[in-house]
């Protein structure tokens, strides 16, 4: 479903920084391969493995960070092409892309809320300035898809088509960008940008610093479990943990038993049984 890791981010980078060296490359169109996805956001197993390694999330983001920045860095047009389901993640690379074009079966959705993680990788800081406060924050709190068209509506997209007609549609779209001068487009695209800018860059390197402080709490190993085993998450047991002064980072009590058996150590204070050697604590 066309999610990303550490690698694709990089290969991303560069690819972007390719385009923008290239001079014989004058318009950038970015999608998805297949029919089914544009991108469903970052590829959850290897988020689940932060769980054990929160330092390697902070890597992971810079990558991240990188591919955004070479994106909105090309000093030509970018089109996203959306031409399938845009998750998470996904429409963060569709937010950093200038244009979009949408073909009519596309649904859109933000998924931070529901899943333990937070959409400050372009979705916080560009959602507001492109479809307004009151929708950005229904995107982002209430993780409900939109359909192609209400995006179309809001001005989250340029235009939407028939599914057999999208490329046609960017064609099009391409052949318009070709007839401007460069340099001059450039320029206003730089300007353009101001806003985006600012805000990404007031922002990003906080939530980086954030994100990779909570790779391993409870919401987000709650998240992850819950998404494989394809079930609802249990927010009741995470705010229940708030309510009866424990914390969401730690819902099964401090890392304070240690295992008479086995000598293993740091076990949550709430568990009965060692979870190394299975002997009752």
């Amino acid at each position: 479903m066309n999610a990303f890791d550490y690698q694709t981010l990089r290969e991303l980078a560069r690819a972007f920084q390719d385009a923008a060296d290239d001079d014989r490359v004058s318009v950038v169109v970015l999608t998805g391969a297949g029919e089914k996805a544009f991108c469903t956001g970052a590829d959850l197993d290897e988020q689940k493995k932060f769980l054990a390694r929160p330092h390697d999330y902070w890597k992971w983001f810079g990558a991240f960070q990188d591919a955004h920045d070479k994106l909105r860095g090309i000093g030509k047009p970018t089109i996203a092409r959306l031409n399938g389901i845009v998750v998470g993640g996904g429409n963060e690379f569709n937010l950093a892309c200038d244009l979009a074009v949408a073909a009519e079966h596309v649904t859109i959705r933000q998924v931070g809320n529901s899943r333990g993680s937070v959409a400050a990788g372009g979705a916080t800081q560009w959602l507001p300035i492109m479809i307004g406060d009151r929708r950005a924050r229904q995107m982002l709190w209430f993780n409900e898809p939109i359909s192609a068209h209400t995006a179309l509506e809001w001005g989250l997209v340029n235009q939407v088509v028939p599914k057999e007609k999208l490329d046609d549609a960017v064609d099009a779209m391409v052949e318009k960008l070709l007839d401007k001068m460069p340099e001059v487009f450039r320029y206003t695209k730089l300007q353009t940008n101001f806003w985006k800018d600012f805000s990404w860059a007031m922002t990003v390197g906080h939530a980086r610093d954030w994100l990779s402080l909570h790779a391993d709490s409870a919401e987000v190993e709650e998240g992850l479990k819950s998404f494989h085993e394809k079930r609802a998450p249990n927010y009741e047991m995470l705010r229940n943990s708030k309510i009866e002064g424990g914390s969401p980072d730690w819902p099964w009590g401090n890392y304070s038993k240690t295992c008479s058996n086995c000598g293993a150590s740091r076990i949550p204070e709430h568990f009965e049984f060692c979870g190394n050697c299975g002997k009752k604590l």
